[in-house]
């Protein structure tokens, strides 16, 4: 008989395995949700197809024959394990548990997000959070990411979801000891006069669109030193390299500590847009819409009470 278990219902043998526990089909059926008929259905389609009778049944009680005494050793084990591990599966309505894997640019992972995962994983103990730092980017189903942090809405997989979090607004900084050297800009076309260090400046060569309340003003100027990562242009602008047009959410700290001056404090740039991004619309498990909703409101109110 249990050579051709591998024919058997699943359904049919976790109802069976049930009925054994509680010791009759009517306190099966109430555990299961379901009527009692169906409970006895599916314990009459497992002996058919068993070709043996599992359960003797009596008006008030059930009692195992040899056979089914054989399949319930054989097979309770494995219907166990199965439990335990849908119990840690995360429908919405139960507590945001496991491992959550989320990948972000390096110049997202400082200042700002830091704060921000250490709170988070305060308020959520039952989570684990395993980061993928990387500047490139990366297929979040492919690799295996529950969700990413991007300053960009450009979806190439129709699968994934973007909200946005916010934008990112830029502004103009330098090092005391640049200041104290070189001076300040008197205004944005002065900024020309001054070494700068730039963000993917085409050889060097990059144009600053800065706004203030009397408009805009485009500053077309040549880089001392350049470079693609915002963690590298911060680094060199608070050694002293010159001044930079760099993300406010990164350079909060750097304020203050005194590492770094804004400059031209009525100038700023807009940047690139922030957005938690996801697979799927069904079935988010608890774990990212919590993840989702901490950053989004996080982002809200660290962006409306730190000064530049």
């Amino acid at each position: 008989m249990l050579a051709a278990m591998a024919e058997l219902n699943l359904d049919d043998l976790a109802v069976f395995v049930r009925v054994v526990e509680r010791a009759g089909f009517a306190p099966a059926a109430r555990e299961l949700g379901t009527p009692t008929s169906t409970v006895s259905r599916a314990i009459g389609r497992l002996e058919t197809r068993a070709g043996v009778r599992l359960l003797h049944r009596t008006t008030r009680h059930v009692q195992l024959t040899s056979d089914g005494h054989e399949l319930y050793a054989a097979i309770a084990p494995a219907v166990s394990t199965l439990r335990a591990t849908a119990q840690t599966l995360e429908p919405a309505s139960r507590l945001a548990r496991g491992r959550l894997r989320v990948t972000a640019a390096s110049d997202l992972c400082a200042g700002f997000l830091s704060e921000v995962l250490a709170a988070f994983a305060e308020r959520y103990p039952l989570v684990q959070l395993d980061f993928v730092v990387t500047n490139k980017r990366v297929s979040l189903v492919d690799e295996g990411f529950d969700v990413a942090l991007r300053a960009s809405a450009k979806l190439a997989d129709s699968t994934l979801v973007a909200r946005k979090l916010g934008d990112i607004e830029h502004r103009l900084y330098a090092s005391p000891k640049y200041l104290e050297h070189r001076g300040a800009p008197d205004g944005p076309l002065d900024l020309v006069n001054h070494h700068s260090v730039v963000f993917r400046g085409q050889e060097l060569a990059k144009t600053w669109l800065l706004r203030s309340s009397g408009g805009e003003t485009s500053v077309a100027l040549r880089g001392r030193i350049g470079g693609d990562d915002f963690s590298f242009v911060r680094a060199m602008v608070i050694a002293g390299a010159g001044i930079g047009l760099l993300p406010h959410l990164n350079c909060v700290s750097d304020v203050a500590s005194g590492r770094l001056l804004r400059v031209l404090s009525d100038y700023h740039a807009r940047g690139a847009s922030l957005y938690v991004v996801y697979p799927s619309k069904k079935h988010v498990p608890a774990r990212v819409t919590a993840f989702r909703d901490f950053v989004s409101e996080a982002f809200a109110a660290w962006t409306a009470t730190r000064p530049g």
